[in-house]
């Protein structure tokens, strides 16, 4: 993920969201506030930034540790909060094997803690919700998808939004019990009574195209490499423009 800075906006639009470019460029200081489990393998952490300087639905940031000894580790974390004024921003970190961050968050990380933050980065990702936006999204891919429905919602935007997220079952969905009729979980190794099991596939996707709104969508695809191109493909293949598909991808 290439770190950019982002410039100083004003926005006239219903929905769109002042940031200050400066700000964003400058490492401050977070305490952690709150852990909430979602999943067996899944945590949001909220975070107190006083300083913050406002995001777009879909933006990350980079977030530093520093361990006694002076060891620095850096990573880069899509923020899964929707844009308001509290001065708290919230992560929802996977646990990765082996992985000094995460595994730092799940399993030392408690209330009052501190780390560094830098942000928002990049604006390629971002929606800030001036029109129709369909997200496909897999795994910890929903966590930027979900900056966007909450946005939505909070907002009160009547612009069209709906969002396909695939996880192997329904205990691994992020998010489930938040999710609402703008969604429609796909499972692939188990999931409820009557529910077929399987990938996210073009039955899926190409109904979402023909009943596309009047100025088409701008598509959100965020995921695994390998979940990115098989998504970007079923888009594709069913007539969504390449140059209006908008990939994040990890892995």
């Amino acid at each position: 993920m290439t770190e950019t800075t982002t410039p100083v906006t004003r926005f006239a639009v219903p929905g769109r969201i002042a940031v200050d470019g400066q700000a964003a460029s400058r490492w401050q200081t977070a305490t952690l506030t709150e852990i909430r489990r979602e999943t067996p393998r899944a945590a949001t952490f909220r975070l107190a930034v006083p300083g913050w300087a406002g995001h777009l639905p879909g933006q990350h940031l980079m977030l530093r540790l520093t361990a006694p000894d002076g060891y620095v580790a850096q990573r880069h974390y899509s923020i899964a909060s929707a844009p308001d004024t509290s001065g708290h921003i919230e992560l929802t970190l996977d646990r990765v094997p082996d992985g000094e961050v995460s595994g730092w968050f799940h399993t030392v990380a408690r209330p009052g803690d501190t780390v560094e933050v830098r942000g928002p980065l990049s604006g390629f990702f971002a929606w800030p919700g001036d029109r129709p936006a369909l997200l496909l999204g897999a795994g910890s891919g929903v966590v930027p998808l979900m900056a966007m429905v909450r946005h939505h919602r909070a907002r009160g935007l009547t612009v069209p939004l709906r969002m396909l997220v695939s996880a192997r079952s329904p205990e691994e969905l992020i998010y489930g019990g938040e999710l609402g009729a703008e969604t429609t979980p796909v499972f692939t190794r188990s999931a409820p009574p009557g529910v077929p099991v399987g990938r996210m596939t073009a039955a899926h996707v190409a109904p979402l195209l023909a009943d596309r709104p009047a100025n088409g969508w701008e598509a959100y695809v965020c995921g695994s490499n390998a979940f990115a191109e098989h998504a970007s493909r079923l888009l594709v293949a069913a007539g969504q423009p390449v140059e209006r598909i908008r990939i994040e991808r990890f892995g």
